[in-house]
């Protein structure tokens, strides 16, 4: 593959996974069975402050942005278009989708949401054009702390879940399933995914970045 193909590849599945990461969220969100962490941060927020989810979801990650600064964390395209993309397909597609109101409509959208979710982590990731904002965050308080990707991880997304719950964001079972599957469905999509780097033919994920540590948008 030459090195144009390669880099249009790795710019369609950025995007690609951008959107798809905003559309799965949605669906998640219309189920109303429980939200992954940083939206029932992001839910709260938005029950709080009349905005819509999407529009939250950008303001905070531009926020979030501005913590790499004592971090010492670089962003890359990734990064900066994860700020806007996965808020406005989030609400574009919300916009779209009918209410679904009985268990029979909400379960399947669930279920859809966290494949689709794992799909869109594993197209985004393989890109290779840097981390979002929020996983920014934690691999950079893990080198200036010492502290595990793991404990930074798991702190973050506690804190984050508990103010957001705290503000009227969903949690349900759909935050427990998306907890235990988004690291398999996630590996799984970044092998099917991968792009051959320019030297060898092997496969690249996010530049720098630990290959145990799950980055999504």
């Amino acid at each position: 593959m030459s090195t144009q193909s390669r880099r249009g590849r790795r710019l369609t599945q950025l995007y690609v996974g951008l959107a798809l990461y905003g559309a799965s969220s949605a669906l998640l969100v219309e189920a109303g069975l429980g939200l992954e962490p940083w939206n029932v941060l992001h839910q709260g927020l938005a029950e709080l402050t009349g905005l819509t989810i999407g529009v939250v979801s950008i303001i905070v990650g531009a926020a979030v942005l501005l913590l790499w600064i004592p971090l010492r964390q670089r962003p890359g395209l990734g990064t900066v278009s994860n700020v806007f993309v996965v808020g406005v397909a989030m609400d574009g597609t919300l916009a779209a989708l009918p209410a679904a109101h009985t268990l029979a409509v909400r379960i399947p959208l669930l279920l859809a949401g966290i494949v689709l979710n794992g799909v869109a982590t594993g197209l985004y990731i393989a890109a290779r054009y840097g981390p979002g904002p929020r996983d920014g965050l934690m691999t950079g308080l893990h080198r200036r702390t010492g502290r595990s990707i793991r404990l930074m991880r798991t702190a973050v997304e506690i804190a984050v879940v508990v103010t957001g719950f705290a503000l009227g964001g969903t949690i349900g079972i759909g935050t427990l399933l998306y907890a235990v599957s988004i690291g398999p469905l996630a590996q799984l999509f970044l092998r099917v995914f991968d792009v051959p780097s320019a030297s060898d033919g092997s496969a690249v994920v996010a530049t720098g970045q630990p290959r145990r540590a799950i980055l999504r948008p």
